[in-house]
């Protein structure tokens, strides 16, 4: 939803909209009382939008489309079923001559990358599917009469990091990609070599904008006012379509709605009065350096010497810095409140740990109340917080340690094969560490779970099994207090084996990959079964077993109270 805020509005999306992003059935985070291009292309004579795809957009503009189908992007395990419903509207639409916009948003790739990052063997056939469906609407757009003028703009809203992941500052999380793409377009096309070699810095292709940059484009190419709110910037080559003065009065509209922004936030400066030139050299603030830059560009327009080109360079200059400025207000917070919040944490954490020590006057209340406070003064970075997992690898690695030390006893006779106990748990701790790499900064590394067990598919399965068995074994022992054992051995033999079904049914249609290599008869039983009844089956028998569970808990007390009643 952030994401979608900036490219529909041009403004900077604040920490808020992460948060809103998670709430479903939130309606404060609505797009219906903001100026965005969808509510101005809608605002044009006979101008009615089509959508379908990510309901987010639903939700953003309620009451706005003419015909729309949305689809939810929570189901991060559908990969086909969420685009396909989004591309049997493609053609039907392509036909129709009653829309001038129409969006649509697939989920498909984004998926992938979230279930199995971009290395994933679904990735390029989603890939040449994406290309399909830009292909056909490109033919469309070159064939029917109706589409003649019609802008086809293709991008990301976000990225994504080695593990698939987005949300965080990695250069694949923040440099999605943007085309233009219309038979108009060729007109005022250069021509730019096509694969490119690898890039100089991490995906930096061709030229680098904001993705704010989409909206004050979008409105001057299709003729409708720049939203109020917006803080892009006319993305410069397409002032090939207009003469130098044309371009520069484009521009200007572009920066003064610009500096109706900048105006709102910096209330106290006058950006219209006279300007001492000599602080401009070294502005005292980022207002004053806005000043200035405006107050250059009020000069070029009052000299008639002044070319067209310096004319756009420095409303370019102006637009940029403002641009700059105004994006890191996003982020300006009041500090003392800040402060305030961090003293409030640091005096709680204080009593917990000297409650701690008051309820538990030994030497492990130290340790805990030292454990507790760097556990605490982590969360002072963004950095660790993303890597937390490796505080506690050190935790317990050090705590494993010190028992070790702890326990080493001073007489002869102590059984030291009971120390070894303590080597051994090291190492498997050691193996848990590289099962499943977690985090940001090695989450797409080599791990057990996703490098050499995929590559293994026997060895999973056989994993696999084995844990079910066991969980079969604790079950028949544990699981039905007071039945007969033949009847808890039945009971979750058949429990075991539902849950194992429905592992493998899930894994043909989810990870079909994950099946190469082994036998057919192994999952050959489990395909084409429905997922939904295997796991409402599942779920009932979970279900009796925590009643059974319950009624023989409140029978065994009632049982206890009256012998002692009799007593």
């Amino acid at each position: 939803m952030p994401r979608v805020k900036a490219i529909t509005t041009g403004s900077i999306p604040s920490f808020l909209d992460v948060i809103l992003n998670f709430a479903e059935s939130d309606t404060s985070s609505t797009l219906a009382m903001q100026d965005t291009w969808p509510f101005q292309l809608k605002a044009k004579p006979g101008g009615r939008l089509v959508m379908y795809g990510d309901d987010t957009w639903l939700k953003l503009f309620p009451d706005t489309f003419f015909r729309s189908n949305g689809t939810t992007s929570f189901f991060v395990s559908d990969f086909i079923e969420v685009d396909q419903n989004v591309t049997r509207h493609v053609p039907f639409e392509l036909d129709q001559g009653d829309w001038n916009g129409m969006i649509i948003h697939y989920l498909g790739l984004d998926h992938i990358g979230h279930k199995s990052g971009p290395q994933s063997p679904h990735m390029i056939p989603k890939h040449h599917e994406m290309d399909s469906i830009v292909e056909q609407i490109y033919r469309a757009l070159q064939t029917k009469e109706h589409l003649k003028s019609t802008l086809l703009v293709l991008c990301g809203d976000h990225g994504m990091n080695d593990a698939g992941n987005h949300g965080g500052s990695a250069p694949g999380e923040t440099s999605p990609a943007l085309v233009f793409l219309s038979p108009k377009l060729e007109s005022v096309s250069v021509g730019i070599p096509c694969p490119l070699e690898s890039p100089n810095q991490a995906f930096q292709y061709y030229n680098v904008v904001e993705q704010s940059d989409v909206v004050p484009t979008l409105a001057g190419l299709l003729g409708f006012p720049i939203p109020l709110n917006n803080l892009g910037i006319f993305i410069p080559e397409f002032l090939r379509f207009w003469s130098k003065a044309e371009s520069v009065v484009l521009m200007r509209r572009n920066a003064q709605q610009i500096l109706h922004v900048v105006q709102a936030t910096f209330s106290d400066i006058d950006f219209h009065g006279t300007v001492d030139w000599t602080r401009c050299s070294k502005p005292a603030s980022d207002a004053g350096q806005l000043q200035c830059l405006w107050a250059a560009v009020n000069a070029l327009q009052d000299n008639e010497n002044a070319s067209a080109e310096e004319q756009l360079s420095a409303l370019t200059q102006f637009s940029q810095a403002a641009q700059e400025i105004m994006s890191s207000t996003a982020s300006n917070y009041d500090i003392l409140k800040l402060q305030l919040g961090i003293a409030t944490a640091a005096v709680t954490a204080c009593c917990a740990v000297g409650a701690l020590a008051a309820l538990n006057p030994t030497g492990w209340s130290f340790w805990t109340s030292v454990l507790v406070l760097n556990y605490g003064g982590m969360m002072f970075a963004s950095s660790y917080v993303e890597e937390e997992q490796y505080f506690w690898y050190w935790v317990t690695s050090g705590w494993l340690v010190i028992l070790y030390l702890r326990f080493i006893p001073l007489s002869t006779t102590f059984p030291y094969h009971r120390v070894m106990y303590v080597p051994a748990l090291l190492t498997i701790h050691r193996i848990l560490r590289r099962w499943n790499q977690t985090g940001q900064k090695h989450a797409g590394e080599p791990d057990i779970a996703k490098t050499f067990l995929p590559a293994h598919n026997i060895l999973l399965w056989i994993a696999v099994t084995v844990t079910f068995l066991d969980i079969s074994r604790r079950l028949a022992k544990f699981g039905l207090p007071g039945a007969p054992t033949r009847v808890a051995g039945c009971a979750s033999i058949v429990l075991c084996l539902l849950a194992f079904g429905f592992k493998v049914a899930f894994t043909i249609t989810d990870a079909p990959e994950l099946l190469t290599g082994t036998p057919q008869y192994f999952w050959k039983a489990f395909e084409g079964t429905s997922l939904v009844s295997q796991a409402r089956i599942l779920l009932w028998g979970l279900a009796f077993s925590m009643a059974y569970n319950v009624y023989q808990s409140i029978k065994q007390n009632s049982d206890s109270k009256t012998s002692a009643n009799g007593k």
